[in-house]
């Protein structure tokens, strides 16, 4: 089995690709989507945006039917979609076309290459994953973990979805609505909330915040 990332020289269509989670924070959807267009207007010609697709592959393992099955950067495709782009190139971290159609989600989960967890941070069953990216559901959270790492709130970590357990740290402590309401207020509540010892069993934790 590979597990050494092997890039596909190739361009594979971005809609062909599977999700392995439910959700996306569209706001970092969104953002990324802004920073495209920067890149793109200073980059104006096609070997330059070849050039960038190469440095920013997507990360799949190559499934029991063949299919490419997205473990990492589900944001930084669903923008790229969304700005027009059609292909993109993938790097397989993982070859699981041996595996029996029916033991391919077990094996994805054991290996921590999936995570079916929807906007309410309730476990789903694995039929139940979009079959596009275009089919990503909105997760306020996610998006306010996203902007909480940014900020300092914690350290980048390589436990695989890191910033979904922060989410649903987050998701414990405030409401939607009232995020959606106010994100820069929910964003200061986050940055407290994340330097206390609550938050001590998460992926690069950087508390306890300092006493007075």
């Amino acid at each position: 089995m590979a597990n050494t990332r092997e890039p596909i020289l190739h361009a594979v269509p971005i809609l062909s690709l599977r999700p392995t989670q439910m959700t996306v924070g569209m706001r970092e959807v969104k953002e990324k989507r802004n920073r495209l267009r920067e890149y793109w207007k200073e980059h104006k010609s096609k070997k330059t945006q070849g050039e960038f697709l190469g440095r920013h592959m997507i990360p799949v393992v190559l499934g029991s039917d063949k299919r490419y099955y997205v473990v990492d950067h589900h944001h930084l495709a669903r923008a790229l979609h969304e700005e027009g782009i059609e292909d993109i190139l993938v790097t397989v971290i993982g070859d699981l076309t041996m595996v029996q159609r029916d033991a391919f989600w077990g094996v994805m989960d054991n290996k921590r290459w999936v995570y079916p967890y929807d906007a309410k941070g309730e476990r789903r069953h694995f039929k139940d994953l979009p079959k596009s990216i275009t089919d990503l559901k909105d997760d306020p959270f996610r998006s306010l973990a996203g902007e909480l790492r940014r900020s300092g709130g914690f350290a980048k970590d390589t436990t695989p979805f890191s910033e979904f357990l922060w989410a649903d740290f987050l998701r414990r402590q405030m409401s939607r609505a009232s995020v959606d309401a106010n994100f820069d207020k929910a964003m200061e509540k986050s940055l407290a909330l994340a330097k206390t010892k609550d938050a001590i069993y998460l992926p690069g934790w950087c508390g306890p915040a300092g006493d007075d």
